[in-house]
């Protein structure tokens, strides 16, 4: 995509983690496939998954060693994460790889098989090559570093152009805080959760509880409000790293202070996936005002940025503003007066009063279509609440791209 930085941050260390890397040859010989990330004793862990009900065998062993080491008052100490295989539609057997490679890593790493929670992403619907899995794990522990933000961003790619990391730091109470993290996806983005997958970490101290809700509220506004191609994949998992190292964060005015660095990160984050999307070549803002509640500001935005007409008009850089007026007339809305309805392309108004603006040139509306970035806004005229979500075009390289996947 020619829209945004393609430079990766300068990642800073989070003490009490480490990440290694390995090449297993999973779907690819000669590339990182293979991400182990270390956490020392003491941290708290929160994850939030897919709701895809075909979720991938991962996901499920994911939640359910999460859930085992809560109860027991601890925390994961290793993440694993694959790359070139879902282990998603594999049945029983992709359980039992999943747990293998659980069972393989804990061994290796002197913990208990639910101290590690494995995560896949890749083709669905093939069995994990085992052997070559197991056999570089090994490796990627022999890696382990606490400056190995890039090459983990690297290593759980697939058909990402470019690795994505972000990060804050920030004083609070006069104790300082970091925060970093790294995400992956570019296709199959529809995420009902989080992300494709999204690796996030502190230093800080923070109760699990809270870091559940941390994590919820900042997944909401950011890899929730993010689409590509309207497809919710089966592996998705978002994972949020309370190291314990670093300050303790209790009191309501420091948890509000770290929630907002920690929403610019996701923000970040999920931003990139979009900026890398599949075959895109325009960054997409979709805001829509005036709204009855926020869940109707987000159908109209989703019902403009899901419909294949507007994505490859704006491939085109085709002014033509009647898609995204029917995208919203469509939208799961009862009892929308079109005639309160206003849509603005940047500073081009599209749309009043049920038709289109008398101020609006074919001429004005091309020239804000040819730009990378777009941002659209649609004021819905019967209420006071918002929602901003972020999307791209629908290109000829996307079917290319997804045409090819498994070539």
């Amino acid at each position: 995509m020619a829209v945004g930085n393609a430079f990766f941050p300068q990642m800073p260390e989070i003490a009490g983690l480490r990440m290694g890397t390995g090449m297993a040859g999973i779907k690819k010989p000669g590339r990182r496939d293979l991400v182990v990330m270390e956490i020392a004793p003491g941290a708290s862990v929160a994850g939030a998954f897919t709701r895809n009900a075909f979720c991938a065998a991962p996901v499920q062993v994911a939640r359910r060693h999460l859930a085992a080491t809560r109860e027991q008052g601890k925390a994961p100490r290793y993440l694993l994460i694959n790359t070139g295989n879902a282990n998603a539609g594999t049945g029983e057997q992709g359980l039992r790889d999943a747990l293998q490679s659980c069972d393989t890593l804990a061994a290796l790493g002197n913990v208990s098989t639910d101290e590690v929670l494995p995560f896949s992403t890749g083709v669905i619907g093939e069995p994990l090559p085992m052997e070559r899995l197991l056999a570089g794990l090994p490796g990627a522990l022999e890696t382990l570093d606490s400056q190995g933000w890039q090459a983990a961003a690297e290593g759980i790619l697939t058909t990402d152009t470019r690795p994505k990391g972000a990060t804050r730091t920030l004083e609070i109470d006069g104790q300082k805080v970091t925060i970093a993290g790294i995400s992956k996806g570019s296709g199959m983005i529809c995420p009902n959760m989080a992300t494709m997958l999204g690796f996030v970490a502190t230093d800080a101290a923070i109760e699990p509880q809270m870091l559940d809700r941390l994590l919820k509220d900042g997944v909401e506004n950011s890899f929730n409000s993010i689409t590509v191609d309207g497809d919710t994949s089966t592996n998705d998992a978002c994972m949020l790293i309370a190291t314990g190292q670093g300050a303790r964060l209790d009191s309501e005015s420091t948890l509000a202070a770290f929630g907002e660095a920690l929403n610019e990160v996701l923000v970040d984050l999920a931003q990139a996936i979009v900026r890398d999307g599949e075959g895109a070549t325009k960054f997409v803002t979709l805001e829509v005002e005036q709204a009855r509640s926020r869940q109707e500001a987000r159908e109209v935005a989703f019902s403009v940025a899901h419909s294949p007409l507007v994505k490859t008009a704006l491939y085109a850089s085709d002014a033509n503003w009647g898609r995204i007026l029917a995208a919203v007339g469509r939208a799961r809305i009862e009892d929308l007066d079109v005639d309160g309805i206003t849509i603005d392309l940047e500073e081009v108004r599209l749309v009043e009063a049920g038709g289109r603006a008398e101020s609006y040139t074919e001429k004005a509306g091309s020239a804000v279509m040819a730009r990378e970035d777009i941002r659209i806004r649609i004021a819905l005229g019967r209420g006071t609440r918002s929602a901003r979500i972020w999307t791209t075009d629908l290109s000829h390289d996307y079917i290319s791209i997804n045409a090819d996947y498994r070539s």
